[in-house]
This record gives structure tokens, sequence and C-alpha cells, in this order.
């Protein structure tokens, strides 16, 4: 082998307690810390939660197993999209990667912007000044903006410096986070503040007093987005300094330990209710015109458990979860970017490694540059990209289960337990593309009229992206 086949190699620097971080931390951002008021509680209750999201942690269980395999055939970057190429051809691997990069690149600049949300929140005069301009009701200020870019160009550079130094921050920043949230949970128990009581009714429940199945599965449909993140594995695994044999319980452990973060927080939430409501029922339907903490459900939870020391642990554990999913989706991204360069779809200054670093540096300062711009749309509009990017997730699963029952089909090395369980995900993960398309009437977590506009305009722009680099290739 050549010096020069040695400078394309990816170092490899990460070790399983690394990639645990990495998974961990992209599947917990700031969604774990506002969905309970707005999208766990008011959809399936504390119980009903609980469930929806163990049903969820299952089915991503079963879904890890076909990328364990899949990883262990293919230990290359690029994960779903090696995985696609190779089992349906470049189309199709091209639309993989292609919904599946919008997946990735939506959530780095949705945790910088969380920055000024958590700044917002909590010390509002620290950033919250310089207003610009509003976009669909959200003020943009500059010293937020400028809060969210020194952020983004900030853990770039980390990323750039490569998965050693990024993988021991994050490895930091996921074990800060799991204590903390656990902190809080152990409060819960022994403060008489949160009680058995405030968790009735277990279940939301309907108009007519039935429990609301719905509900339930609108929670179980919020899978792709709440779990995204355990996927970051295979698009690291060029870079295992271990067997990839190691990956199956590696995203296992980290699906069951994200699981169990969102279960914990949206069960303190509805234990802790403040005077003057009879339940969280109440409470949550009220804290959206409520002002300070009490509009913050989770964060009034660890006030009154804890007071001060409470909101500063919830705090850290949300500022470790944010900056680590930056972390965790700066990778992933540049390297889906950097293996699909490399089979010449996208420029090949995308495949360029750093001479010293051994990373892919250009992908990672596109990824910068596009995240750069959302910081001055705001949330609500960011907030658009996001909730259809979940369906982006569904089909990198999808795709990547059908791809296991494929390539076992052509090796059959596995039996049928693991072929019926790439039946199983890939159906799963079809089920969860349909739910996120239903219309938001019927409840399922359907996507908004904005969402949709967004959908077809990313489709719109994959056409146009595969063209031109199709037509480039044959005229060379």
């Amino acid at each position: 082998m050549s010096n020069n086949e040695n400078e394309q190699k990816l170092a490899r620097n990460l070790k399983p307690i690394n990639v645990w971080a990495l998974a961990l931390g992209s599947i917990i951002g700031w969604g774990a810390f506002v969905m309970p008021g707005n999208t766990f509680l008011p959809n399936a209750g504390p119980l009903g939660t609980a469930i929806a999201m163990t049903i969820a942690a299952l089915i991503m269980i079963s879904i890890a197993f076909n990328y364990s395999y899949m990883i262990n055939r293919f230990p290359v970057a690029g994960g779903e999209y090696v995985y696609t190429k190779e089992s349906f051809g470049k189309i199709m691997g091209f639309i993989c990667a292609w919904f599946l990069g919008l997946s990735y690149l939506a959530i780095v600049p949705l945790n910088a912007t969380a920055l000024a949300l958590i700044g917002r929140n909590l010390f509002p005069a620290v950033f919250q000044w310089g207003h610009l301009y509003t976009v669909e009701g959200y003020g943009i200020y500059l010293g937020e903006v400028l809060l969210a870019v020194v952020a983004l160009v900030l853990f770039a550079f980390l990323c750039i410096r490569g998965v050693g130094v990024a993988g021991k921050f994050q490895t930091f920043l996921a074990f800060a986070l799991v204590g903390c949230v656990l902190l809080l949970g152990i409060a819960a128990l022994i403060s008489p503040a949160a009680t058995i009581e405030n968790l009735t009714p277990a279940f939301q429940q309907t108009a007519s007093g039935d429990i609301n199945i719905g509900g339930i599965v609108a929670v179980i449909a919020v899978a792709p987005w709440a779990f995204v993140g355990f996927d970051s594995i295979p698009q690291a695994s060029e870079e295992f300094n271990f067997s990839p044999k190691k990956s199956k319980i590696i995203m296992v452990l980290s699906i069951l330990f994200g699981g169990l973060l969102y279960i914990v927080l949206n069960t303190i939430t509805a234990a802790v209710v403040p005077d003057g409501y009879a339940n969280w029922t109440e409470y949550i339907a009220a804290a959206g015109s409520l002002e300070g903490i009490k509009s913050m459900p989770t964060f009034n939870a660890a006030e009154t458990l804890l007071g001060i020391p409470g909101l500063i642990i919830l705090s850290i554990a949300l500022f470790c979860a944010v900056l680590s999913g930056m972390i965790g989706f700066y990778m992933a991204t540049s390297r889906l970017l950097y293996s699909i360069a490399k089979d010449n779809v996208l420029p090949s200054a995308f495949a360029k490694l750093h001479p010293k670093y051994k990373t892919p540096y250009v992908a990672i300062l596109f990824v910068m540059g596009i995240s750069l711009i959302a910081p001055w749309f705001g949330r609500e509009v960011l907030g658009w990209i996001v909730d259809m990017s979940s369906i982006g997730a569904a089909i990198g699963y999808a795709f990547t289960s059908a791809a296991t029952f494929m390539t076992i089909r052509k090796y059959r090395d596995a039996g049928a337990g693991l072929k019926i369980n790439s039946v199983i995900g890939t159906l799963f993960s079809l089920a969860f593309v349909v739910m996120l398309l239903s219309p938001k009437e019927w409840g399922y977590g359907g996507l908004g009229i904005q969402s949709r506009i967004a959908l077809v305009v990313w489709c719109v722009l994959g056409v146009v992206m595969f063209v031109v680099s199709h037509f480039k290739k044959k005229k060379a």
C-alpha cells in the first residue's frame, strides 16, 4: 500500500465507549427536555409515554440488529448509503443518502440554535439583545445569532481536529448528561414534591374518557426523530479501533439509555405539579400561557425538586445534550458526504482528508457553512425542516433493513431469524414513513403544510443534484 493510499484513510481512533457516547449524544438533544410538555404528556400521559417509548426503543433495537449485520459486512464510512448502493445500485443509494443527509444536517443547526433557547429561558438578558427582525413570530436577536455562530464554528474545528479529541469530549458530555438526569430522577424519588398521585391519570384520555390509543401511537411515530443518532455508529465504522462485532451491543445500549432518559424526564415532569393545579393534565394545558420557569414543565419540575441547584443540574444536562448532538451530527453528516464523494456523486473535494488529522475537513466545513444560515431564520422555520427530516431517518432505516435482507440472501451467512428481522425492520420503517406523511388531523405525527413544502423542495433539489452529477460523469 502506498503512502498516498495511507493518507486517504480515516484515522482509527474511536474506542467502544466513544462510539456509545457518540450515539447517545446524538439521540438525546433539546427535544428530550421540551417534548414532555408539548408532545409526550399531551398525547399519551406519563404511563402512556413510557409504554410508547419502550415500544419505540424495541423497534429501534430490532432495526439496530440489521445495522449491526451490515456494519460487519461493510465496515466503512457511509453507512446506509454504502449498504443501499451495494444491494440496489447507485440510484437507490443516492436517494437513501439524500434523505438521510437532510436528517443529519438539520440537527446540527437545531442544536446550535437551542443554545439561544437555553439563554432565552434561563438568562434572557445575556444573549437576547440586538433585535433584528421577526420570522413567523420568532424574534431574531443578534446576540443569539452570534452565540449559535460561535458554537458552530468552534465545534466544526473540534471535529476537524480528529475523532480522538472529539470522541473524548463527547464521552465526557454523555456521562455528564446521564449523571445529571439520573440525579434528578433520584431527587424525584425522595422529594415530597413528586408523588405517585400526581401521575394520574396515567394515560391521556379522549373526550369520552377512554385511553387515547391514537396519542400513544403518535408518540411511537416520533421514534425515527427521537432515536436518530444510533445510526451515526455505522457512519463512524471506518474509524473504529475495535472489532465491528461490538457494534451491536453499543447500539443496543445507546438506544436503551436514550429511551430511559426520555422516560425519566417525562415522568419527572408529570410527577411535579405546581400549586393551584389538580393534576398534570391541568398544568400541561395551561403551561403555554404561563410565564417564566412555569411555562417550561420539565424546568419547573427540576426547580421544584431541588431549587436553584435542580435548575442548574437540568441546565447542565441540556447543555451537554445540545453540544454532544452537534458533535455527533457533524461527524455523521461529514462521513456520509465523504463516502458519497468517493463515488463521484458529489464533488471530489468532499472526499479530501486533512493531511494531519485525517478527517474529511471539507465536508465538515460545508456542514458548518450550511448550518450558519439557519440561525438567521429562527427556530420556527428550522422546525419545519426538522419535522420533515424524520422521514429521512425512516427512509434510511427502511433501506438498511431491506439491504440486510438482500445481503443475507446473497451471501447466506446469517440465520432465518435475522432474515425475518430484516423484513420486520423494513415494514416498521415504512410504517413510520406512512404515519409521518399522513394528514396531521389523523393525530399520528403527520407533517404540517410548511414541512410538506420543504420536503417537496428537497426532493426537487435531489433530482437536480443527481442529474447534474450524472451528466458530469458522462461528459468526463
